[in-house]
């Protein structure tokens, strides 16, 4: 029986976590983590990848990025025969990418949803599905030579969070079942058809102002895609936020047209007029963090004459 392979492995957040445990269940020898310094500004609602590797005396660092010559000097020093990537959010550069075979996991099926928070845009854009994918890795991103997927559905009242959760299972059980054949160097290949799908860009706190003119499928996907633990879909009524904590379509039909687009309180209930004259069903609204309740919405609305 030969020697564990050796792996480098760049991982954050959950995925980051999980698919770190599979390499050294699976007998992998992590000889070095890169990892990030978590955000104070940031709601971290996820795992940390540091507490695993404390727990498991794996060495570690967190460098402010992966272009540096101290990085690429720790990582050459081990002698890695593999390299993974995990949810890190730097950009692994040609140097580094050199050092050994290198696997990202991305959370869609590509080539859809390339790039950033694919999860996110995947519930934005009203997918039925999406996955987590181990592919290749290139300097062009999310662009390698697929190895493994596994698929997921995406319900129609499911939140990112939700879709988040099962894209950590899928990630893990993708890497679980290749994993053998990729350190014995049987695993497949299949062509990443970049002609298909896109790419897509980070999201900001400022992407979730919700334009009531939409339809109210549209709203609602917006809604779903940055619900808590994220930052949220916002409206501003009189100079205060509103975030809309959680919601749904509503199967009330009442006179809609009769309502401005916006917030309104209808029989001593929290709605959303979309562009369509349908409603969005807000079950929590918040104000700096504080719930809103129906007579407290009533009386800012009627300051404005709504």
């Amino acid at each position: 029986m030969g020697a564990p392979r050796k792996a480098v492995v760049f991982a954050y957040h959950n995925v980051g976590v999980r698919c770190l445990k599979v390499l050294l269940a699976g007998g992998v020898d992590v000889g070095l983590v890169v990892t990030h310094d978590d955000n104070p500004d940031e709601n971290v609602w996820f795992e940390s990848v540091v507490t695993l590797c404390q727990a498991e005396g794996i060495p570690y660092v967190t460098p402010a990025d992966a272009r540096g010559a101290d990085l690429l000097a720790a990582v050459t020093a081990v002698q890695p025969d593999f390299l993974f990537s995990f949810y890190y959010r730097h950009m692994l550069p040609a140097a580094l990418l050199g050092v050994a075979p290198a696997f990202n996991m991305h959370g869609s099926l590509l080539p859809e949803y390339r790039g950033r928070a694919p999860v996110n845009w995947a519930v934005l854009h009203g997918a039925t599905q999406t996955g987590a994918t181990l592919h290749e890795m290139t300097v062009k991103p999310d662009a390698g030579a697929i190895v493994a997927q596994t698929a997921v559905p995406i319900l129609p009242d499911d939140t990112a969070h939700d879709v988040f959760g099962k894209v950590q299972v899928a990630a893990e059980q993708t890497l679980w079942h290749v994993l053998p054949a990729l350190l014995d160097g049987s695993a497949p290949r299949r062509l990443n058809d970049l002609t298909q799908g896109g790419y897509f860009g980070g999201r900001k706190p400022a992407d979730g102002r919700i334009d009531w003119s939409q339809p109210a499928q549209a709203v609602y996907n917006l809604h779903r895609a940055v619900a808590p633990p994220y930052p949220g879909a916002f409206t501003e009524l009189g100079g205060t936020t509103y975030v809309i904590a959680r919601a749904r379509l509503s199967r009330r039909t009442p006179d809609g047209t009769s309502l401005p687009a916006g917030l309104a309180v209808v029989d001593n209930g929290i709605f959303g007029v979309c562009g369509d004259g349908r409603l969005l069903q807000i079950d929590q609204l918040w104000s700096d963090g504080q719930p809103v309740s129906a007579a407290q919405l009533q009386t800012a609305l009627n300051a404005r004459g709504i």
